[in-house]
């Protein structure tokens, strides 16, 4: 058995010490970028919009004047006169991510379960479903207001089956902005449902086969809550950005039953220079979603994501 010298064993304590604190400056070094970008481009500019949403009007000034000031009434202000919006927005994005996530499944579990094996045929799907991704979200939003116009292959078909009227339009209608924004998000919702279907041992939905189980309930008892996870992050990338989305209800939508607070934020910013109301539109969006984003998550059992 050999033996160690008192003064072996301070050395080598000394050294553990050494390097535990070498670990220590190295996992500091490494998480200091990441902090100071998080300051940079998210604290400072949350703090920047809270203060701005407290700005009093320059007495006898002009417009776009204000002074720093701590005026919550301006919330008050905002939310009595956008309240229809901001459901309307809330409302638009939920109904976004449904369309998407009951079109977005399906191609998830084809691309991850049936074709795995497959390598380049996954690849080929995988690429069409990033493919919206290398054009503009904007010519995106238009290209799909030129499928859905009046003299469009869609609204024809619509017409000649009787489902629309000889005048009947889908342009301008709330269906458009739902259509464009579950069009527009619907790579957020295949890609988390891919991936957590990627992980699913194919053998477990065999076994409930083997148990007499239909398609149906292998789905509801297997399938469906293995990969909740990626259904869970698919919903929250789509919701989220949807709530706050003005570009498709511009441009698909009409400004007087359509309107969704992303436009307003941007009208109060850009056009009618009210600052303070448009940040506090904007804080009040950020809480809300942060609200309704915890109650989900906690509902469906994945606090792990937060």
């Amino acid at each position: 058995m050999a033996l160690v010298s008192p003064a072996q064993g301070a050395d080598g304590g000394a050294s553990e010490e050494v390097a535990a604190r070498r670990r220590g400056r190295t996992g500091v070094g490494l998480l200091l970028p990441g902090a100071i970008y998080l300051v940079a481009f998210f604290a400072v500019p949350v703090l920047a919009l809270l203060a701005t949403s407290l700005y009093a009007p320059v007495p006898g000034g002009d417009v776009g004047q204000y002074l720093p000031a701590l005026r919550w009434e301006n919330y008050a202000a905002a939310l009595g006169k956008f309240w229809p919006e901001l459901l309307r927005s809330f409302w638009f994005a939920l109904l976004a991510t449904v369309a998407a996530l009951v079109v977005g499944y399906p191609v998830a579990y084809v691309i991850a379960v049936r074709a795995r094996g497959h390598r380049l045929l996954q690849g080929v799907l995988l690429v069409l479903v990033v493919a919206p991704f290398f054009t503009s979200f904007i010519l995106r939003t238009i290209a799909w207001k030129q499928v859905l116009a009046d003299d469009a292959f869609v609204v024809a078909s619509l017409r000649w089956l009787h489902v629309l009227p000889d005048d009947g339009r889908l342009t301008a209608t709330a269906f458009a902005v739902v259509a464009g924004l579950a069009y527009n998000f619907l790579p957020f919702m295949i890609l988390p449902v891919y991936a957590s279907l990627e992980r699913l041992d194919v053998r477990m939905i065999e076994a409930g086969g083997d148990l007499y189980a239909g398609p149906f309930t292998t789905f509801r008892t297997v399938t469906l809550p293995l990969s909740m996870p990626g259904v869970v992050s698919g919903t929250l990338l789509t919701f989220i950005p949807a709530a706050g989305d003005y570009v498709s209800a511009s441009l698909l939508g009409n400004p007087t039953t359509t309107t969704m607070i992303g436009q307003v934020i941007d009208s109060r910013f850009f056009r009618v220079l009210d600052y303070p109301t448009a940040a506090a539109l904007s804080v009040v969006l950020m809480v809300v979603i942060a609200l309704l984003v915890t109650a989900y998550v906690r509902r469906t059992g994945t606090e792990d994501l937060l």
